[in-house]
């Protein structure tokens, strides 16, 4: 489900959030679907609880997951919306090529990346098929 990088710069609870967001986008977890427990999901991934409770606050602060006293966190209601998560990957991406093109970053940079990660992803898809 989760897929942790514990060599990047990128701190671990960003990472969770950001899988989790993209787990929504694609419609593997669905709104008002259950997410594992803190204490489940830290042992599977072989990291500390803390840092679970981390990302599912900001989650959470983000409106993205809700939490339910005694019952666990849940993908919150409007959060699926793939065209949301859309826009924001899109601006995303482009404020990313905008700030490299000072680094002559071409387009067909920009391209073989994208194929590269396009092939990485489809790749995940059938493996998980």
């Amino acid at each position: 489900m989760i897929d942790l990088d514990f060599r990047s710069r990128k701190p671990i609870y960003e990472q969770i959030c950001d899988r989790i967001k993209e787990l929504i986008a694609v419609g593997q977890l669905k709104e008002g679907e259950q997410l594992p427990a803190v204490r489940n999901l830290a042992k599977e991934l072989g990291i500390n609880h803390n840092t679970i409770q981390k990302a599912f606050a900001m989650l959470e602060r983000e409106g993205v997951i809700h939490s339910v006293a005694g019952k666990g966190s849940f993908v919150s209601a409007g959060n699926t919306n793939r065209e949301q998560f859309h826009q924001k990957a899109l601006l995303e991406i482009g404020r990313v090529i905008e700030k490299n093109w000072v680094y002559s970053v071409t387009l067909e940079d920009v391209r073989g990346i994208a194929e590269q990660i396009s092939q990485k992803y489809q790749q995940k898809q059938e493996d998980a098929t």
